[in-house]
């Protein structure tokens, strides 16, 4: 993703074997890519990082300090020369077909959380989605669930 969030990131992955814990690494890629999607279109407001924060907390346990961190880093840099791979590869890893789905879902209840979709919102979820093989008809499916709502 961006650099800095990279670097933090892997200060979590990248240490001694025995001491990583999978499921916080697992947690801060999944914080990365809810991140990107509130701030993707420039205008990361107040009801985008409530609903993010919530679900940051309540589904994977990410700090509040965590959630504030990544945050800043994300906000710092606003580049178009963005590599997801390193985030989605650890979802692969180890999220099944609903897991998958429910994080499409989480991300356009971040997008649409200010009523409205904004077309780089769109296109970046179409890029995860993709990435974490989701099939269109299932990301199609968890937006309507969103925007129903």
């Amino acid at each position: 993703m961006l650099k800095k969030i990279s670097v933090f990131f892997e200060r979590f992955i990248l240490v001694e074997e025995e001491t990583v814990d999978p499921q916080h690494a697992l947690n801060l890629a999944i914080a990365a890519i809810l991140i990107e999607m509130g701030r993707i279109d420039n205008q990361f407001d107040e009801s985008e990082r409530a609903k993010l924060n919530t679900i940051l907390n309540q589904q994977y346990g990410i700090s509040d300090d965590e959630i504030s961190e990544l945050t800043s880093l994300a906000e710092e840099e606003l580049s178009d020369a963005v590599d997801y791979y390193q985030f989605t590869s650890l979802i692969n890893q180890n999220f099944g077909r609903t897991e998958k789905v429910a994080m499409i879902e989480q991300l356009w209840n971040i997008a649409y959380s200010d009523g409205k979709i904004d077309s780089h919102e769109e296109h970046f979820l179409r890029k995860i989605a993709d990435l974490l093989f989701v099939p269109h008809s299932e990301f199609i499916k968890a937006k309507l669930r969103i925007v129903k709502d």
